[in-house]
């Protein structure tokens, strides 16, 4: 299977696409003066509340909106903040290495180790701490920051506040895994490491070096940290660019392609100092038409932005989405099979698995997710279609957890969300439904219209009434309300002249009361 890594930059945007055969199977959006995130920054912030009936706190970090630290992600604060800088091991917290490495290590269930401490004996309102964001700001919700502070790089993750040494969980060799422990051993406990799955097959020097690297950047923090007091960034994460070829560009990709000078010279510099190997895989597009179009991007793009997404077969599924929940329902639509009821549905239920899959890693879909299959009578096949799924999800850097299938056809998984997906980021609700997704019927408009028209002719006794509507109402009342227009018109013992406006919305109708003499006689 190719790979290949496509990134569009431009000084307000930058757009990264994965491609496998061809097909886009993950998007990634930054938007700014340089296209940066926020997701990976530190800053010195000031706790603005602590809520002891949740276990968390508020902190100002000099965002619009307040971050969310809850207790789990706090660590215990010494009394001076180089107390932290200077711990010794065994001080540190010990957490299990996360399924999804990199930014912000999670304890897993079985690391949990004691219960925190109240979050009202780790903090105070107006303490300044260094915390770090995990999750950017999702929706009206403020992003989720961390004391639990970690630095990326190619083959490393760096964790000053805990000891903890790790491997991924994606490197499976177990020879590779206890040469990889090994060498991180020989780093010292001073502070915790990660290796991440790109640092599979690399030397003891290449990841010395980098440690070294990170060490370094670390004391660069603290010492920014020391100079001002909150609220402020310390540390900024990489650019879009940067960071999609430290996370995602590895010998699984084929190519790499970017279409802007500046940003090529700064990726192969990168290259040439962590991953020389690579270097020979980064390509400058050059082409006149946009690199988006010339990858079929953009059609790939409209495909994840639309509710309704068709299969092959002729089924379709449905993706809804609110500020917690998505909910995504599976319809046989026109296909009617060639057996039997339960194979017909069987067979729309895995393909829509496969489309489910794709679309949840593509649009970047997180939080609760509720998946409706078209009701299986048999245990053998709502069963299958749950293995379907789990396997499908296999490829999905985001971390998973799904529940079996309840008889009502029912799944509930959940889904690692770091990002606000980007159907919410690329569009806005629309403010000519209010959000709903849904417009009056024309229908409606019409009764809706005739009774406004009651209205003016209960206030303006004389005159003939111009109602001024869309065209597409237009023709819905001359036609099917032709004879309640007349109706109208009788009982109104006026005359109704009837004017089209495309540039009215659907909804929209003007009204107007005119002298007898001026009207034009138009239906």
């Amino acid at each position: 299977m190719s790979s290949e890594l496509i990134i569009n930059y431009r000084q307000h945007e930058t757009r990264v696409a994965l491609l496998e055969n061809g097909v886009l199977v993950e998007f990634q959006v930054e938007r700014g003066a340089q296209g940066a995130g926020l997701l990976g920054n530190i800053y010195r912030g000031r706790v603005l509340r602590v809520l002891p009936g949740m276990q968390a706190a508020f902190v100002d970090i000099g965002l619009e909106k307040a971050a969310f630290l809850y207790v789990d992600d706090v660590c215990e604060q010494p009394g001076d903040f180089e107390d932290l800088l200077e711990r010794t091991p065994g001080e540190g917290e010990d957490e299990d290495l996360a399924a999804e490495e990199g930014v912000g290590a999670e304890k897993s269930d079985e690391g949990r180790g004691e219960p925190s401490p109240p979050i009202e004996t780790l903090l105070e309102e107006g303490q300044e701490i260094m915390v770090q964001i995990s999750k950017e700001p999702i929706g009206q919700k403020g992003a989720r920051v961390t004391t639990h502070v970690s630095l990326p790089s190619r083959r490393l993750v760096l964790m000053p506040t805990m000891t903890h040494l790790g491997v991924s969980r994606r490197i499976e060799d177990e020879e590779e895994r206890r040469r990889l422990k090994d060498i991180l051993d020989g780093l010292g406990r001073r502070h915790g490491f990660i290796a991440r799955t790109a640092a599979e097959g690399a030397s003891a020097f290449e990841l010395q070096a980098e440690a070294k690297f990170l060490t370094q950047l670390w004391r660069g923090i603290t010492d920014d940290y020391a100079r001002r007091p909150a609220p402020f960034q310390v540390h900024q994460e990489l650019d879009a660019a940067l960071k999609a070829v430290r996370d995602s560009f590895t010998e699984n990709i084929d190519r790499l392609v970017i279409d802007h000078q500046g940003q090529y010279e700064s990726i192969k510099k990168f290259l040439e100092s962590f991953s020389p190997e690579l270097a020979g895989a980064l390509d400058l597009y050059s082409g006149a038409e946009p690199i988006f179009h010339a990858f079929n991007v953009e059609t790939e793009l409209e495909r994840a932005l639309s509710k309704k997404v068709w299969l092959k077969s002729g089924g379709y599924v449905v993706i809804e989405s609110t500020e917690a929940l998505t909910v995504i329902d599976v319809n046989t639509g026109r296909y009617v099979g060639r057996r039997n009821l339960e194979e017909t549905i069987l067979k729309t239920n895995l393909e829509a698995v496969k489309e489910i899959a794709y679309q949840l890693r593509l649009r970047n879909i997180g939080g609760l997710i509720v998946i409706d299959f078209i009701d299986m009578e048999k245990e053998t096949n709502r069963e299958r279609v749950c293995q379907a799924l789990k396997e499908s999800l296999r490829r999905d850097k985001g971390k998973t957890k799904i529940l079996p299938m309840s008889e009502l056809g029912l799944v509930e998984m959940t889904r690692k969300r770091t990002k606000e997906n980007i159907d919410r980021f690329l569009r806005e609700p629309c403010f000519y439904c209010q959000g709903q997704g849904f417009l009056l019927s024309r229908t409606s408009v019409c009764h809706e219209a005739f009774l406004n028209l009651e209205l003016q002719a209960s206030e303006n006794p004389r005159g003939q009434l111009k109602l001024t509507v869309h065209p597409s109402i237009k023709e819905m009342l001359l036609d099917e309300g032709r004879a309640s227009l007349e109706e109208l018109e009788k009982r109104l013992n006026r005359t109704i002249i009837i004017k089209a406006d495309e540039t009215l919305h659907l909804e929209a109708h003007v009204i107007e009361v005119m002298a007898p003499e001026t009207g034009c006689g138009e239906r």
